[in-house]
């Protein structure tokens, strides 16, 4: 069964079809209000969440079809100890597909490995939030008329914003895409990124600490949090946490067309100043990501009905070396086979096929 785990899981050719349905939705919404009926489709949230949560469902009923679910892990059975296994396969039996947010990185994974319904990762931990990154293409295509020949900015939490990651991952496919990469040291890029998309497909980038500097040439600014939940050391994030705030001041730096884009919530690292300008999109950008998983449901619960499966590359798995990233699933459920794969031959990495990280 076809699920969407990684942004990579999809082409770009199917990035860009998505994106045309998306945008035929919201030409045509009357003809799709039926699309799902009968359908049902499971939120599994095992952490806080308000506009992925509600724009999943959102979603679904606006196609016809009903939810189900649970917003916090301790409404569930996880409060009891159920692995993510048993719950995908449980869940498969009620609904027809489902969207799944988890704090361990890999748990969405796991889940459609059980499951016998397609299934959407909605972010796992610092890992991945593909859903989060048709959002955000889709609100670039719309904003600025197309997907090739930006400069990109990320600015903030580089290293455990799932939504960054993803949304290299995205933009690294089409042409003619710069990254500026704004962050404190402590929070650069990860390595799985740095390492197996920037460097790998040699993706011109440039890592800064200075966001007045960066201004200028930027097309999209994609703002992010600093992230309380992702540290382990509160002090850290007391220290970090301010790093980055874009003021009306700042937005005189920019170029005319532009656009600032924002996963959100936001904490204090936009002012509310900043709302009234028309580059600000972050707020269509929310609703660009309802339209995007419309598509997306659509586009996967038809490759269920057609019987279209996902062949697992299981070429250069290893199974003798244990993931030691404290965040991910392998942690928690011993369980699950440890397995990592050989990404850079030519350097000896391995990393895990959960989280991405190297072991």
């Amino acid at each position: 069964m076809r699920s969407l785990i990684s942004i990579l899981d999809l082409s770009v050719e199917e990035l860009d079809a998505l994106i045309a349905t998306a945008k035929d939705i919201i030409a045509h919404p009357d003809n799709y209000r039926e699309k799902c009926k009968y359908k049902k489709l499971a939120t599994l949230f095992y952490e806080p969440s308000t506009r992925t949560r509600l724009s999943f469902e959102a979603a679904m009923l606006e196609l016809g079809g009903s939810v189900l679910g649970f917003s916090e892990a301790s409404s569930s059975s996880a409060a009891k100890g159920e692995s993510v296994a048993d719950t995908a396969k449980m869940i498969s039996c009620y609904a027809d597909i489902a969207a799944m947010r988890h704090p361990r990185e890999g748990a969405p994974y796991v889940a459609s490995t059980a499951a016998t319904i397609p299934f959407i990762n909605a972010g796992d931990g610092g890992h991945n939030h593909p859903t989060q990154t048709l959002a955000d293409l889709l609100t670039i295509s719309r904003e600025m008329g197309r997907l090739n020949n930006l400069t990109i900015g990320l600015c903030g939490d580089l290293k455990y914003g799932r939504t960054v990651h993803s949304l290299i991952e995205a933009m690294s496919r089409y042409e003619g895409i710069n990254f500026v990469l704004i962050s404190p040291k402590e929070l650069k890029i990860p390595g799985f990124v740095r390492y197996n998309v920037l460097e790998k497909h040699n993706i011109p980038y440039t890592e800064v600490t200075s966001l007045d500097d960066a201004m200028p040439q930027l097309d999209v600014l994609y703002m992010t949090r600093i992230q309380r939940e992702r540290f382990d050391d509160p002090a850290d994030y007391e220290r970090l946490k301010d790093s980055y705030i874009l003021t009306a001041d700042k937005m005189t730096l920019a170029k005319e067309k532009m656009c600032v884009l924002h996963p959100l919530p936001r904490v204090n690292e936009i002012s509310v100043k900043v709302d009234n300008d028309p580059r600000a999109a972050y707020f269509r950008q929310a609703l660009n990501g309802k339209f995007m998983r419309m598509a997306l449901i659509l586009k996967l619960l038809k490759e269920a009905e057609d019987g279209k499966k996902e062949a697992i590359d299981t070429e250069g798995f290893i199974y003798d070396r244990v993931c030691r990233n404290p965040k991910c699933i392998t942690q928690v459920e011993q369980e699950l086979p440890q397995i990592c794969k050989l990404t850079d031959r030519a350097a000896g990495i391995h990393r895990c096929i959960y989280c991405e990280q190297k072991v």
